[in-house]
């Protein structure tokens, strides 16, 4: 089965504190669902390591934003520090992405791309999905679809035509004018 994960993350215990906010936009250049959740107060921060950098990923003042273009097989959370600025791009790859009472949702086929602000881009989770097909949580035509969606975005990203990516500071902005 697989997992279904909301753009608001309400089970997420380690934000003590947090602002949301959600809307749909459409315009020539995006359409989709867009969340926004900024960790006012964390219980603690937390990292992770590619290679030999270490990355927080969530800490006091940190905002996520997490962007759910419609009819795609991907979905792109963009973590920005306090002061703003990004310090990774995580693209999930998934089955579909919706909305219901909860919110915006996809539904994930285990396969992740990771993009560092400085082009590093990371193959993750290649692994997970592996057993995914072995234990028979997706079959063989999932598993390619993860695999095609994959490549299509690497070349996207590597020739800078990857629009989520180059419209998360847009999008980021427009969600924090409904904090206020």
């Amino acid at each position: 089965m697989l997992k279904r994960k909301y753009g608001k993350r309400p089970d997420w215990q380690r934000i003590i504190t947090r602002q949301s906010a959600s809307i749909f936009e459409d315009t020539d250049t995006f359409k989709g669902d867009l969340t926004l959740i900024h960790a006012v107060k964390v219980t603690a921060p937390a990292s992770f390591t590619y290679g030999e950098k270490e990355i927080c990923i969530i800490d006091d003042g940190y905002t996520w934003l997490q962007q759910f273009p419609a009819d795609a097989n991907h979905s792109v959370t963009t973590m920005f520090d306090a002061d703003g600025n990004v310090v990774q791009w995580y693209i999930d790859i998934c089955l579909a992405n919706g909305k219901d009472e909860l919110g915006p949702w996809m539904d994930d086929l285990f396969l992740d791309l990771i993009l560092l602000p400085g082009g590093e881009l990371i193959v993750k989770d290649a692994d997970e999905l592996d057993e995914a097909l072995k234990n028979n949580v997706i079959d063989q035509q999932l598993y390619d679809l993860a695999w095609k969606e994959a490549e299509t975005l690497k070349v996207l990203i590597e020739q800078e035509r990857f629009e989520p990516i180059r419209l998360s500071y847009h999008h980021k902005k427009k969600l924090e004018k409904t904090f206020r």
